[in-house]
C-alpha cells in the first residue's frame, strides 16, 4: 500500500480482553482527520512502548498534527507542537470505536462472546478492519464491501 501524507491523524486506543478481564487487550487505531481512512491499527497492553512501536507504523505518513484525548502515553510520546488534546477533533475516530464495537461482539464490555487466545483476538479484529475498512475481498464468503 503506497503512503501519502496525512497532515492530521486521530489516535485513540479502545479496551477489550482475552479470556478473562484481568487479561486486557488494547486496540489502537490511527485515522485520517480528513478522508476518514484508518491508517494504522496495532494490538497490545496500554503501554508507552506499544504506543512507540504503534508510532513506527505511522511514521511513513509524515503527521504533522495528531489529535487525541487526554492519556498520559500521548502527551509523554508526540511532541506538544504537534499534539491537540480534546473531544473537538476526535469524533470520528470515537464513533469508528463505536462501530467496531457494535458490529464486533468481542470488542463488547458485557457479552458472552469472547477470545480465548491474544492470536485469534488479534486475527479476527483485524479480518474485520480490513474487509470493513480497506476494502478487502474474500470471494470464499462471497462478501465485498463496497
Amino acid at each position: 500500500m503506497p503512503y501519502y501524507k496525512v497532515f492530521e491523524a486521530e489516535l485513540d486506543e479502545m479496551w477489550s480482553y482475552v479470556l478473562s478481564k484481568e487479561n486486557p487487550r488494547w486496540l489502537w487505531l490511527a485515522l485520517d482527520h480528513e478522508n476518514r481512512e484508518i491508517l494504522a491499527y496495532t494490538f497490545g497492553r496500554r503501554k508507552d512502548e506499544i504506543f512507540r512501536s504503534f508510532q513506527k507504523l505511522l511514521a511513513p505518513f509524515q503527521i504533522t498534527t495528531f489529535y487525541t484525548d487526554d492519556w498520559g502515553s500521548y502527551e509523554r510520546n508526540i511532541p506538544a507542537g504537534a499534539h491537540v488534546i480534546g473531544k473537538k477533533n476526535t469524533q470520528v475516530i470515537e464513533r469508528k470505536n463505536l462501530t467496531l464495537r457494535t458490529r464486533i461482539k468481542r470488542l463488547c464490555r458485557k457479552t458472552i462472546c469472547f477470545s480465548k487466545s491474544e492470536t485469534m483476538h488479534d486475527t479476527v479484529i483485524g479480518l474485520v478492519i480490513n474487509i470493513l475498512d480497506f476494502g478487502w475481498c474474500y470471494p470464499r464468503f462471497n462478501y465485498c464491501s463496497t
